[in-house]
């Protein structure tokens, strides 16, 4: 009798357990998942933050490139004012080269003639000389600013140069002019071929 008691406490004891117990794992369970969800949620936040913490270096080079446009002003990617004072021919210099002789700067327009160009000029080494002279923030002028170089025939050496307005044109011209570019003094000059149609139309303007 002693034994067989213990063993029916026993067996009503482990029937408790088992009817109390099961409520308490599901419990256990449900905390569980709602830690392993908490850290699923914090790593998702430190992954967040992480990502956040490379985002922000962007930002950074974006205020460069904020920065490199603001300077197009006085741009970086053209030629600055002090080079092309540097390797510009000053006034008697010019008078000894031919291609000087009888220079004439022309009509004022917005296009500019640049004659004497060394071989190994390219469209690029142009647009990085008179680029500076255009604000490439204004599509207008981004449009307007138009270069012709010429590589084959008679033409050889020579380029038209479009810009957005005729005192830019004139600045241009103005610094410019006799810029030794390859070794070979630019003559620069404004365009004639812009003139014609400029008088037809004011023609027409006045009838």
């Amino acid at each position: 009798d002693v034994f067989e008691q213990p063993q029916h406490v026993g067996h009503k004891k482990i029937e408790f357990h088992i009817s109390t117990d099961i409520p308490a794992v599901l419990q256990i369970n449900s905390e569980k998942e709602e830690k392993n969800g908490k850290n699923l949620s914090a790593t998702a936040e430190e992954i967040n933050n992480t990502g956040f913490g490379r985002i922000f270096p962007a930002p950074s080079s974006n205020d460069k490139m904020e920065t490199e446009e603001e300077d197009d002003e006085i741009p970086s990617e053209f030629i600055s004012r002090k080079d092309l004072e540097k390797n510009r021919l000053s006034r008697e210099e010019m008078e000894k080269f031919s291609v000087f002789k009888n220079y004439e700067p022309g009509d004022p327009n917005c296009r500019i003639y640049v004659k004497n160009l060394a071989k190994q000029v390219q469209e690029k080494d142009l647009k990085f000389i008179f680029g500076r002279y255009v604000d490439f923030q204004s599509e207008v002028e981004r449009n307007m600013f138009d270069i012709r170089l010429m590589k084959e025939g008679r033409m050889k050496g020579q380029a038209f140069i479009g810009l957005p307005n005729e005192k830019a044109a004139a600045k241009a011209l103005k610094e410019a002019n006799g810029y030794v570019l390859f070794e070979k003094p630019m003559v620069v000059q404004f365009a004639r071929s812009a003139r014609p149609k400029q008088d037809a139309n004011d023609g027409k303007r006045k009838k």
